[in-house]
């Protein structure tokens, strides 16, 4: 039995994937942290 391994032609579909996800909740964690910052400071 041969391992499922990832073709290197969807290498760049799961990167973009994943930074559709990554970058908006990044903002979102930023955006969380300057309110905090507001109120707190």
């Amino acid at each position: 039995m041969s391992e499922p391994s990832t073709k290197p032609a969807r290498v760049p579909l799961i990167v973009l994937a994943w930074a559709w996800v990554v970058i908006p909740f990044g903002y979102g964690v930023y955006q969380l942290f300057l309110k905090l910052v507001q109120l707190f400071g």
